[in-house]
């Protein structure tokens, strides 16, 4: 059976991200790591993950198209097969990562999905129903290989960028788990319907007591 999980391994515990990737890798689409693990551990992270599974390497780069070149070039030579920049960062910037590592998949996100409409309002952004549409199409313009978004914009991305382009999923949550800091989520079914492609689950996973049947759980939901 094949997984459309992407498990977040959110630990600062080399031996806590070594131990959910021996146990989970098998078992999973990619093992993500992100800023809290990488900041804390740097290129040990990728390689205990790595090891067990394609590393999606959640670092949401965004800064001047050199500086996110460089960048970019660097998570590619410690393996990530997937690697996050924003996409209101530019086209510059997403063409720059892009272009670095041509056999890495950059990904675009879109809008986090802890931001509400208030909160959006309060930075001066656009209303989500428009601002995600227009920034995931102009990121595939510019390189980028998939869209990261909310579960609940996944239809209207998939309606902007098209079939081909890949949708990762974060703010997944099973039916009746807490939302935690997400204000826009859904259940993997719901997020698989509405387009995604793959889906991103953390804490549901790695905070059960049985993380793999956790994961298979949920992989045969969605079969």
């Amino acid at each position: 059976m094949t997984s459309r999980i992407i498990v977040a391994l959110d630990s600062p515990d080399l031996d806590r991200i070594a131990a959910l990737s021996a146990a989970l890798g098998p078992h999973v689409s990619h093992l993500k790591v992100g800023l809290e693990a990488f900041v804390a551990l740097g290129a040990s992270a990728v390689a205990a993950a790595a090891a067990h599974a394609p590393v999606f390497l959640d670092l949401k780069l965004h800064d001047i198209p050199n500086t996110v070149r460089g960048a970019a070039a660097s998570a590619a030579a410690l393996g990530a097969d997937l690697l996050t920049v924003h996409a209101s960062g530019g086209p510059a910037m997403i063409a720059a990562a892009a272009e670095a590592a041509p056999a890495m998949r950059v990904l675009a996100v879109t809008v986090l999905t802890s931001l509400d409409p208030a909160a959006l309002a309060a930075v001066g952004q656009h209303p989500v129903e428009e601002q995600v549409p227009r920034l995931a199409r102009l990121a595939v313009d510019a390189g980028a290989a998939g869209i990261v978004c909310a579960p609940t914009d996944v239809a209207a991305v998939r309606a902007a960028v098209g079939p081909d382009v890949l949708l990762v999923t974060p703010g997944v949550r099973p039916a009746g788990a807490d939302s935690g800091d997400q204000a826009r989520v859904a259940t993997p079914r719901a997020a698989i319907e509405a387009g995604a492609d793959l889906l991103v689950v953390g804490r549901p996973i790695t905070d059960a007591a049985d993380p793999v049947e956790a994961a298979l759980r949920i992989t045969k939901e969605l079969a």
